[in-house]
């Protein structure tokens, strides 16, 4: 990768990374603390607020991918980041979970992921693009590993109010990242990709191989968003761990989840395994859904099965993005990777609005229940899906990563 390429990479990564950071940051603590606030005792309300970012970044993911195709990659990201803000600050105030549910969609409104991910594909090069997707999937995942850890520390110093004023102000930093360290969008749009015809909308909603990957995000994001309306109750009943130390847990479990990452990650890429690296993430992924259905008042076996959550979600998160830049067709990836960002705004929202409904009138155990069935219709579909090769660099033949199909996928 040239310079530029990597100084973009880093940048939009790191960007994207800060907001991701702000969501996720109270997902370990917002279902205990949710039991102080005015109207707080309906859990369906608690899903909604955890999940409602989704509805209304879901909503705009595609329209703020055209505008920024119209106005300009910066522009219409720095506007995002405001409303993302400003949203942080309204749910700080909120003394009801209406509020904070208020606060929560105005932050969705600032729906940067599809012009954040064009912006990267504008500039670098397609024989890069994969590695740099993957820089910002792989960032997705730390920044929740991160949240997991923190988020209990910070509220037992700042409080709820504090730990939204923290997003806003990290919204506030990426908008710095912005104007002052990613490169200008006249350096981007390499001249030879330019010259390819852009895919209609339609050819990407009719890839069966982009389907199933907007499934698994779709999925593996609802799930997310659902087990965090039951887990911290289920650490503290289970455990009696207050939820300010629920980062004794997070920590020794993100750290060790990394750790079982890389070789399985590494496997992948140098033995030409992804597919059943990838396939093997959605297995283990169903098991700990299973798990938790039946052993979610053993505290050692609910610290296990986090484990397993997060090695399943990391090598998962950093894979799906990478694939999609991969699978989408020639002048299709902002469309693919619109419509990817959609997918997994909507799996947000679902996943917490289902898991707070099923949690205000089943009990926990269906939460579970309704994970572990999204997980295993996501295997069965991935369970044929084709790994694009990788592209090729200039000047060379054959391909890494394995031997090139006639319909452009690897073996």
């Amino acid at each position: 990768m040239s310079p530029l390429e990597i100084r973009a990479s880093l940048s939009l990564a790191s960007i994207f990374a800060l907001r991701m950071l702000g969501l996720f940051l109270i997902l370990p603590v917002f279902a205990v603390y949710a039991t102080h606030l005015e109207g707080g005792d309906n859990h369906t309300l608690v899903g909604i607020a955890l999940g409602t970012y989704g509805l209304t970044q879901g909503m705009l993911q595609i329209p703020y991918g055209i505008a920024s195709d119209r106005y300009g990659r910066k522009r219409v990201i720095i506007i995002g980041l405001v409303l993302f803000a400003l949203g942080s600050f309204i749910a700080a105030i909120g003394g009801s979970i209406h509020v904070i549910i208020a606060g929560r969609a105005i932050q969705g409104a600032g729906a940067i992921s599809a012009p954040v991910m064009a912006f990267l594909a504008d500039l670098t090069r397609e024989q890069h693009r994969t590695k740099a997707m993957a820089l910002v999937g792989s960032s997705i995942g730390l920044m929740f590993a991160l949240s997991m850890v923190g988020s209990p520390l910070l509220y037992r110093h700042i409080g709820m109010g504090g730990i939204f004023v923290l997003t806003g102000v990290l919204a506030l930093a990426a908008i710095w990242v912005v104007i002052g360290v990613v490169p200008q969008e006249s350096l981007g749009k390499h001249e030879a990709e330019e010259q390819v015809e852009p895919a209609r909308l339609r050819d990407v909603l009719r890839n069966k191989d982009l389907l199933r990957l907007n499934l698994g995000i779709f999925s593996l994001h609802a799930v997310q968003m659902a087990i965090f309306v039951v887990v911290p109750l289920a650490m503290v009943s289970a455990g009696g761990l207050p939820v300010d130390e629920h980062w004794k847990v997070y920590l020794p479990v993100v750290l060790a989840s990394f750790v079982l990452m890389v070789p399985a990650i590494y496997y992948a890429e140098k033995k030409d395994a992804l597919k059943p690296v990838f396939l093997a993430s959605i297995g283990l992924m169903a098991v700990v859904q299973t798990g938790f259905v039946f052993e979610l008042h053993n505290f050692a076996a609910l610290v296990i099965l986090l484990l397993g959550f997060f090695v399943a979600f990391n090598i998962l998160e950093a894979s799906l993005p990478s694939l999609v830049s991969r699978t989408a067709p020639a002048g299709a990836k902002g469309a693919a990777l619109g419509v990817y960002n959609t997918t997994q705004s909507l799996g947000l929202f679902v996943g917490g609005g289902v898991g707070g409904w099923l949690m205000q009138h089943h009990g926990r155990t269906p939460v579970f229940m309704f994970g572990a069935a999204l997980i295993t219709i996501w295997g069965i579909a991935a369970a044929t899906m084709r790994v694009p090769a990788r592209a090729r660099r200039p000047g060379t033949t054959g391909t890494t990563g394995g031997a090139a199909l006639g319909d452009g996928t690897a073996r």
